[in-house]
């Protein structure tokens, strides 16, 4: 009962979250950069000023898309991003741009979260069948083999979700302090834009990682409630 009333509050707690960071996103998109340079122009003069030159900035489509792939070292900017001239697009380009830092200088937790993807695709392809299937088999037959599968593959995906967060986090400290001293952020005000947002957007993954947290302690106390 107390880990059921854990996911619902979780639950509430990340709509919450994901609202607030919307509307932040929303609000400091319509901010405008005092230097008046664009998602993409930011993106390329971070690379550079971090002695970067083999990672290009390209615009993919999609609203919130933005990432930075490691296999093909590109910075990836949606749209609104990669064309925008605001707060916000300041502060996504830069964040991205943390990760192709971070890659360049070997940051240890990024090489950590790098080496477990392989492991994470498959347990996110098969988490949900063993699971589902596992409990209906363990409830119906005491048959625990597939539930275990899903437990260790749920276990899995949890661990990787803590371990993105001191790599967003990281990435988010290497932006704000590139913006400052690239005088990007020209006033008081657009610096705390940048940092609010970027809070806001980790404030995302740390829901997401207790979310699954929590869902793995649900799905254990079921395994180990069984093996009684």
């Amino acid at each position: 009962m107390g880990i059921w009333i854990l996911l619902i509050g979780i639950g509430i707690i990340s709509m919450i979250v994901q609202s607030r960071f919307k509307n932040k996103f929303k609000k400091y998109s319509e901010m405008p950069l005092t230097s008046g340079m664009s998602g993409a122009d930011i993106a390329k003069k971070m690379l550079n000023d971090n002695g970067i030159y083999d990672v290009n900035v390209i615009s993919v489509e999609g609203q919130l898309t933005d990432h930075y792939n490691p296999s093909d070292r590109t910075v990836n900017l949606s749209p609104e991003v990669y064309h925008g001239r605001s707060v916000a697009a300041a502060a996504v380009s830069a964040h991205e741009c943390g990760h192709a830092v971070q890659h360049a200088k070997a940051y240890t937790w990024l090489q950590f979260r790098s080496a477990m993807v392989p492991m994470v695709n498959v347990a996110s392809k098969i988490v949900s069948f063993t699971l589902m299937i596992g409990v209906m088999l363990a409830i119906f037959s005491n048959n625990l083999f597939l539930l275990q599968i899903g437990v260790g593959a749920l276990a899995v995906t949890t661990v990787f979700s803590f371990v993105t967060l001191p790599v967003e986090f990281d990435a988010s400290n290497r932006a704000l302090a590139w913006l400052n001293t690239a005088n990007i952020t020209h006033n008081t005000e657009e610096h705390d834009g940048a940092k609010d947002a970027l809070k806001w957007a980790a404030m995302t993954y740390v829901v997401a990682a207790l979310s699954a947290l929590v869902t793995l302690l649900y799905y254990a106390s079921m395994l180990l409630g069984r093996r009684d």
